[in-house]
């Protein structure tokens, strides 16, 4: 008989996988096999479909996509025959019970094991119910070189079913659990409330691995971590970068304990907001292979933290900055651009809209005849200045970067085919109050890994001076919105919370400005659906988790 091992070292591979890119993935899994290797693991542990990249969506529907990541997987399956680790890493497979998000442990130059997730998500950003069909059956632990591991699939201890206890009543020693689970606010606290409770339930210790990097809207973080069978944290590793950490752990008389592993510092909420919209902003520039990217810059808030983002995600190089004056934009505005693109180093031009606004204006002056001077021409100017960024984005290549914070896209005080334009927007989930928030932060931090300068980026003028689009004389948003403060805070009653009227005026603000702000959300909606892709960082986004209809009546107490 075998002796069971007192110690097993596994490898947590927390990488940054680009979705169809199988054969990269394959590329950077073996790069991190090796690396464990090295370190002396006895397993490595990958995250949720690794070598798809996650989330695959509609990928999965493609034949040839799931025959490339069975064969990928199939491949390095052959790799362990070196006599190095064994690995557990996530693909799709399809078998005669449906197509399934899925696990292999393989060891020895074969496949030892197939798991398939059992609870497919199907709420918020998730909607794998619609790709995958759930395991038929909970299959019970993989015998790992004499240690029973039980290996759920990240919502498979999320949910209500009771798949960790199963496992341990099956004679599970510990658990390893491959993640995909996305960014928001506090999320790393919420994730240690889930494996904890499974950890009561079941009395095993539990290994959450947890992808890395920017899918489109979507920003994994990492922050893998495990939580021992007396509930306390074991070992933590670094948020937002990318590492292969190997953790020892020793059998004792009451189960596997960690022995050593990492202990990393998590952010703190402005610095972890910031990093996440900076890594969102880099994984989609450089996974859609654009060289650099552009933006207007008019001396606000919103245009200058996005230039600071893009110039810590890709370099100086890397940012056109555009300032398009016309005759309502400020000596202070032109001056507080020129000081933003000088602090952060990268490139500044100057391009006056005077003339193609005028070009309109002239064009359009029989049928605008005997009407009214209003939000049209406020909106052909930016619709001038939208054109000129996706002329220079054609012209050299550059990805357009559009800069519109939550609270505006939330009541629709953009304009559609003018600032909306753009490929990516990093502070597309960002409340007004929280760009000012981050931008202050930034001013006193370089986040770690960022390309960008210390100092001051984002001139102290910007953060103090009144908010305005200038589309008019002496103009402020203040002029035709609640003060920002409120704004948010009815806004995020409304979406995060969904509030309704009576409570949110409960909490001291006035009925008819709650009624308007609703008003405004719901209208807007056709707005939004036309927006760029953006960051996710709160609960509930525009897009992937609020899907409201464009045609909609409804109004709360009316």
């Amino acid at each position: 008989m075998t002796k069971k091992p007192d110690i097993l070292r596994i490898a947590i591979a927390q990488l940054n996988p680009t979705v169809g890119d199988v054969a990269g993935n394959l590329a950077k899994a073996r790069e991190a096999r090796a690396d464990a290797a090295r370190q002396g693991a006895d397993i490595v542990l990958y995250t949720e479909l690794f070598l798809a990249g996650y989330p695959p969506e509609d990928l999965v529907l493609k034949p040839a996509f799931l025959k490339a990541c069975e064969k990928a997987a199939e491949d390095f399956a052959k790799d362990t025959a070196d006599g190095g680790p064994g690995v557990i890493i996530g693909t799709p497979l399809k078998r005669k019970s449906g197509t399934h998000n899925s696990i292999i442990v393989a060891d020895g130059g074969k496949i030892l094991a197939e798991r398939y997730k059992l609870d497919l998500p199907n709420y918020g950003e998730f909607d794998e119910k619609r790709v995958f069909q759930a395991g038929p059956e909970l299959q019970g632990p993989v015998n790992f070189r004499g240690v029973r591991i039980g290996i759920p699939i990240c919502e498979d201890i999320w949910g209500e079913v009771a798949v960790c206890e199963t496992l341990a009543e099956s004679g599970a020693e510990i658990l390893l659990v491959p993640n995909g689970s996305p960014y928001y606010r506090a999320k790393i606290d919420i994730r240690h409330q889930v494996v904890i409770r499974q950890i009561i339930e079941c009395g095993l210790p539990m290994i959450y691995a947890n992808q890395l990097g920017g899918q489109d809207e979507l920003i994994f973080d990492g922050a893998s971590f495990a939580i021992g069978a007396d509930k306390t944290l074991a070992f933590q590793m670094s948020q937002f970068e990318e590492a292969v950490d190997v953790t020892t752990w020793k059998r004792t008389q009451d189960g596997w304990v960690c022995s050593e592993g990492p202990m990393s510092k998590i952010p703190e909420r402005e610095e972890a907001d910031y990093r996440a919209c900076m890594l969102g902003l880099r994984d989609y520039v450089n996974k859609n292979g654009f060289k650099n990217v552009v933006l207007g810059l008019s001396g606000g808030i919103d245009s200058a933290i996005c230039a600071a983002l893009a110039v810590d995600a890709l370099g100086e190089e890397r940012l056109r900055a555009v300032m398009m004056p016309y005759r309502y934009t400020s000596k202070d505005s032109l001056k507080d651009a020129e000081d933003c693109a000088r602090a952060l180093g990268c490139r500044y031009d100057i391009v006056p809209i005077f003339e193609p606004v005028e070009g309109f204006l002239h064009a359009l002056t029989q049928m605008f005849e005997g009407t009214k001077e209003g939000i049209t021409e406020e909106n052909l100017q930016s619709r001038a200045r939208g054109t000129i960024l996706m002329a220079i984005s054609n012209k050299f290549g550059s990805m357009v970067v559009t800069t519109g914070n939550k609270s505006e896209m939330s009541v629709g005080y953009a304009t559609l085919y003018g600032d909306m334009n753009g490929g990516f927007n990093p502070i597309k989930d960002l409340y007004k109050m929280q760009v000012y928030a981050l931008s202050r932060w930034r001013n006193s931090h370089v986040p770690p890994g960022a390309l960008g300068p210390s100092g001051e980026v984002i001139p102290k003028n910007i953060i103090d001076k009144a908010p305005s689009a200038e589309l008019r004389e002496n103009q402020t948003d203040q002029d035709s919105l609640p003060p920002y403060p409120v704004l948010d805070d009815i806004l995020e009653c409304l979406v995060e919370n969904e509030m309704g009227v009576d409570d949110i005026v409960a909490r001291g603000h006035d009925r008819a400005t709650v009624a308007r702000v609703e008003h405004l959300l719901y209208i807007a909606e056709y707005k939004r659906r036309q927006a760029a892709p953006g960051v996710k960082i709160t609960r509930k986004n525009f897009g992937r988790d609020r899907r409201y209809p464009i045609t909609n009546r409804f109004r709360d107490g009316r």
